[in-house]
């Protein structure tokens, strides 16, 4: 900055005041490379959001207290300049010199805006990162229901079909006692009996879990 005044002896002719429209003017420009960074980290925020980075809520949690840390060292620098300008006549600051402050006035009020507009934007992706989280979650519960579900359903087949086939064990097992006094082991259709019974008592459990869509 004292380069600069050294080399414009017409600026600098114009005495204190112009002093503190470099500083503020060198002071100004100085958030340029702050507002590009920030613009850049917010951006590559966006990516991580919409590629599900697990890791980004604590990104944009800490980008957002350096904006707010940013807002507040820059907020009052519009006021600051307003006041020097409204008092540029009582001071016999020239015309050139209050243009000159009117262009920096502007600069500081694009930067505060950005900045404003960049806590609104990490609030917005916040939201949706948060609306991206709550939709995965209920994916994977709804997945996770999914193969609750068919799990029971296996799960009734397997005991329907087990069922099915415990009733002729139960008949084979009965009729396969060695005891001497059982009717049907000295009866001529004691055989097709057994059968039949098994395969009936097999058929309607069959009927009955079909029609109860166990099978």
């Amino acid at each position: 900055m004292r380069r600069r005044m050294e080399s414009d002896p017409d600026l600098l002719r114009q005495g204190p005041q112009a002093v503190l429209y470099a500083i503020l003017d060198a002071v100004v420009d100085g958030y340029a490379p702050v507002v590009a960074g920030l613009q850049k980290d917010i951006e590559e925020i966006e990516v991580q959001v919409f590629s599900g980075d697990p890791s980004v809520s604590r990104r944009v949690y800490e980008l957002s207290g350096e904006v707010i840390e940013f807002q507040r060292a820059t907020a009052p620098l519009v006021g600051m300049i307003h006041g020097f300008i409204a008092g540029a006549r009582k001071y016999g600051v020239t015309d050139e010199l209050q243009s000159y402050l009117r262009d920096v006035a502007d600069h500081a009020i694009t930067v505060t805006e950005r900045i404003s507009s960049f806590r609104q934007m990490l609030q917005n992706i916040l939201v949706v990162n948060s609306t991206l989280v709550t939709q995965a979650q209920n994916a994977e519960m709804a997945r996770m229901t999914e193969a609750s579900i068919r799990q029971g359903e296996e799960v009734k087949k397997i005991s329907a079909w087990a069922a099915i086939l415990f009733a002729p064990t139960l008949v084979g097992t009965i009729y396969g006692m060695n005891f001497d006094f059982m009717p049907e082991t000295h009866w001529v259709f004691g055989y097709p009996f057994a059968i039949v019974l098994m395969g009936a008592v097999c058929l309607i459990l069959y009927t009955v879990f079909k029609r109860r869509d166990w099978l």
